[in-house]
């Protein structure tokens, strides 16, 4: 007897489903993963926002009295003053204290790539750190992305 090889329609029609089901949970795991493929971008740009404003304020003096560079140190007892300066005239890290903006660029296109970050300083005196009279200053930077996320950051400054 001759015997014909192939598919009944019934074998073909469960295959498709079969084929189907798979395709679309694929899809699904793909579509959950590109939804969150901005979030790293979100994050990539807080930590560079991080670095930007703390590579400013860790450059600054340790207090008002502090002389050119360091040197002679701040002898009296840490301490956070607030002395009336605009953001173009900040000299020392605890100027930057209560500071509340959308971050402040100076490139244009590097403004248009943050619009939507909201950042805020703290500076606070730490005795646990630090072998001065007061400790160190430490600065507790917060970043808010535009998808309402919230970054912390935390740096200090010696006296030296």
């Amino acid at each position: 007897m001759n015997r014909q090889h192939g598919l009944t329609l019934v074998e073909l029609v469960i295959m498709m489903v079969i084929i189907s089901i798979a395709l679309v949970a694929s899809l699904r795991a793909f579509s959950l993963l590109s939804g969150r493929s901005a979030d790293a971008l979100l994050q990539s740009r807080v930590t560079s926002l991080a670095q930007i404003y703390l590579d400013e304020i860790l450059a600054r003096q340790f207090d008002e009295n502090t002389g050119p560079a360091g040197v002679p140190p701040y002898t009296g007892v840490c301490r956070i003053t607030d002395d009336g300066e605009n953001r173009e005239q900040y000299d020392d890290v605890d100027d930057y204290n209560g500071l509340n903006e959308s971050p402040a660029l100076m490139d244009q296109d590097l403004a248009a790539l943050y619009s939507g970050y909201q950042v805020s300083v703290e500076v606070h005196c730490d005795d646990s750190v630090g072998v001065n009279p007061g400790g160190a200053k430490r600065i507790d930077l917060a970043i808010l992305a535009p998808n309402g996320q919230a970054s912390h950051f935390t740096a200090y400054k010696g006296n030296f």
